[in-house]
């Protein structure tokens, strides 16, 4: 049955959506069949950006540090990197252009540049080693890099290669001087492409469970349209806020303290924050106390981060000591919250509530989502599929819906989904159905009122604070030890994280490699995140199935167990 709030969310989305409203809702024919399209939204994301840089104008838009800059100024400051990186560098529609950079004004600037110049942004992930990095690098095809200068210098290690030139931005400089080896090379007078919603936007990379990451890639309609989904939402919230009173007449004001790189922080974050003339605070590394003095000054009203971010500063022994009335929202993403900690969030924060989303980066973001006291009611729950574009399904192994209430393959189908891998035709037919869902790799159901939960994985993934992590990528690297004879690589349960890495090596015989020994080693080949946690040593072959595949489940349940009682102790 409804609750009282899903019932007041649907007639504020029915004002926003019907007739006059800001939000007009038509359809698409995609697949064979109408999907739902927002009709008033713009076609590209040059045009997007344009228009709402203008609206919000003197408006703050990002502070890093004692760098302020308006939507104004990135506009214009994004526009000069267009210029430089189509006279300079001689980009032009459709190549890729990465970026690797730590969070900064100028990752943010950089990204719109290539946006305009009609380049794809291709989002590296800013924790990857060299050889990582340039794999990526290779796989999308990127002719050019803009990197900071510690990610330029693991491109640049012994043995790393790759075919992409490397620009180097010193972030550390304000905007203008940052950007100037780029912005330099072109004028005002240069002229940039006009762009259509069927121009290739962005690749972003998700590690599945085959080892190496694959780049998915999205054209601006579908990112557009993801932007106006959320926006949807948003307005829905503010049009109820408002009808209670406690709309604040202060400028919207976000935390990222997420990576850019990731879509969680991409698109609802920073790109919605556009239309919304939110104001965006960047922390360039995850600490809690920091983000709490960083929400008493800014006067953040919204937090978003994976789950033990909001928990680290429930829990701060120094919470008392920071104002942080401001921010009424905690949302997370990338991982599950325990139930506990949902309640101690909806009563120990003042008047701050929980909220949760599911998105993944095939869909741009763009999911379910779950708020306030619907989530204190049902914690375990990702909520309901997220209004008007998104046609949520539970699916068996054909393609076929499953009874209702049934466990099957949690599906996803809208305008804003990727349009596949790049240069990966054969993952791109696995990740879809001929009728047009994408196969999310997670299992789940729906309740009677439409509310998603997921219970499990089909993939071999572990999801360690936000971060993906290939079980098989860590066991390739495992096996590049010339003394390593088996290994099986499994999520370990974690309270902070959700998941920890950990791994049971068996060694050749007369090893004298140690589970640090092997966690150096690793460390040299995998970002940080990737390297276990833990690591047993096995003296024996590890167990077999019939068809001598390791025996990977039980291994799991029986190192998992042998963890839980080490944590214990």
């Amino acid at each position: 049955m409804p609750s009282a709030l899903d019932l007041r969310l649907e007639a504020a989305y029915n004002l926003i959506t019907g007739p006059g409203g800001p939000i007009q809702v038509g359809s698409v024919e995609r697949f064979g069949r109408q999907l739902p399209f927002i009709t008033n939204a713009p076609t590209n994301l040059a045009d997007y950006v344009a228009y709402f840089a203008m609206q919000h104008g003197d408006a703050t838009f990002l502070v890093e540090g004692d760098e302020r800059l308006s939507f104004k100024q990135v506009y214009m400051a994004a526009r000069q990197v267009a210029a430089g990186l189509i006279e300079g560098f001689g980009v032009e529609r459709g190549d890729r252009v990465g970026l690797a950079m730590r969070n900064a004004n100028a990752w943010c600037v950089a990204y719109i540049g290539i946006l305009m110049a009609g380049g794809c942004a291709t989002l590296l992930n800013g924790w990857w080693q060299g050889g990582e990095l340039a794999a990526g690098i290779e796989n999308s095809e990127a002719k050019l890099v803009i990197a900071d200068p510690q990610r330029a210098a693991r491109l640049a290690e012994p043995g790393v290669e790759h075919g992409a030139k490397v620009v180097t931005l010193d972030i550390t400089r304000p905007i203008d001087e940052a950007i100037a080896p780029i912005a330099s090379k072109g004028s005002a007078a240069t002229v940039l492409p006009t762009l259509t919603g069927q121009d290739l936007a962005t690749i972003l990379f998700t590690s599945g469970s085959t080892g190496q990451s694959k780049g998915a890639y999205s054209r601006h309609e579908a990112v557009v349209q993801a932007i106006f989904n959320y926006v949807t939402q948003t307005a829905t919230i503010v049009h109820l806020l408002t009808e209670d009173g406690q709309m604040s007449d202060i400028q919207p004001a976000t935390l990222i303290c997420t990576p850019l790189f990731h879509v969680t922080a991409e698109i609802p974050v920073f790109l919605q924050s556009f239309a919304l003339g939110r104001k965006l605070v960047l922390m360039p590394k995850w600490n809690a106390e920091e983000a709490m003095r960083l929400i008493q000054d800014e006067q953040v009203n919204y937090f978003v981060g994976v789950p033990l971010m909001s928990y680290e500063i429930l829990t701060h022994p120094n919470r008392k000591n920071y104002d942080l009335s401001t921010c009424k929202s905690y949302a997370g993403g990338g991982a599950p919250r325990p139930p506990e900690h949902v309640k101690r969030l909806a009563t120990e924060m003042g008047e701050a509530k929980p909220l949760l989303g599911y998105g993944l980066t095939e869909t741009n973001a763009v999911g379910c989502g779950i708020i306030n006291e619907n989530y204190v009611a049902k914690p375990l729950s990702t909520g309901p599929a997220s209004k008007p574009l998104v046609d949520l399904a539970i699916l068996d192994d054909n393609g076929d819906p499953v009874p209702q209430g049934g466990i099957g393959e949690v599906c996803i189908r809208s305008v804003a989904n990727f349009e596949g891998y790049w240069n990966n035709e054969a993952a791109t037919r696995a990740a879809f159905f001929d009728n047009g869902y994408f196969r999310t790799g997670d299992l789940g159901y729906l309740d009677e009122d439409g509310y998603l939960f997921i219970v499990d994985r089909k993939k071999d993934i572990i999801i360690r604070g936000g971060e993906n992590i290939s079980c098989q990528e860590v066991e390739a690297a495992i096996y590049e030890h010339p003394e390593t004879n088996e290994c099986a690589v499994f999520g370990l349960p974690d309270e902070r994280l959700g998941e920890v890495v950990g791994a049971v090596i068996w060694m050749k015989p007369g090893s004298g490699v140690t589970a640090d020994a092997m966690c150096s080693f690793l460390s040299a080949r995998l970002a940080p995140y990737k390297v276990p946690y833990k690591i047993w040593m096995s003296n024996e072959a590890l167990p077999k199935l019939g068809s001598e595949k390791i025996d990977k489940v039980s291994l799991r349940s029986q190192y998992r167990e042998a963890y839980a009682a080490e944590v214990v102790a």
